[in-house]
């Protein structure tokens, strides 16, 4: 039996902020949506790989999802990371950044963390570990 990574979810608030957040920050495009009467998801893509991120909106939550204490993220990997960074500043979207270690962390509309790791190490692991 084998497994292999289908998608992420993030539950949304205010779907089109979010939408806009990801084209405008990462890139990300619509894939697919399915609607409902209690829910609408949207898969996102990156247009290289087969990886997915989910943003399912409930209708009618006003409240902010409880995010717990952030021990986990969702990261991507920038082709020019310098450039990257630029783009998040001007944004004001960074939330958290670790110049040593080359990464910096992304807050998106909800609150949740994205991390950007540069290219040439293709994963914080491979990036601090050797």
């Amino acid at each position: 039996m084998n497994f292999s990574f289908n998608h992420f979810n993030f539950n949304v608030r205010d779907l089109e902020k979010s939408l806009r957040f990801y084209r405008e920050a990462l890139g990300l495009l619509e894939l697919s949506r399915k609607e409902t009467a209690d829910f609408i998801i949207v898969f996102l893509g990156d247009q290289r790989t087969g990886f997915r991120l989910e943003l399912t909106c409930l209708k009618g939550r006003q409240e902010a999802y409880d995010l717990g204490e952030q021990e986990y993220h969702l990261a991507l990997t920038a082709d020019d990371i310098e450039l990257a960074h630029r783009k998040h500043a001007e944004m004001g979207c960074i939330c958290f950044e670790n110049p040593e270690m080359g990464i910096y962390f992304l807050e998106d509309p909800d609150g949740y963390w994205i991390e950007i790791v540069p290219a040439r190490s293709g994963s914080y692991m491979e990036a601090h570990t050797k």
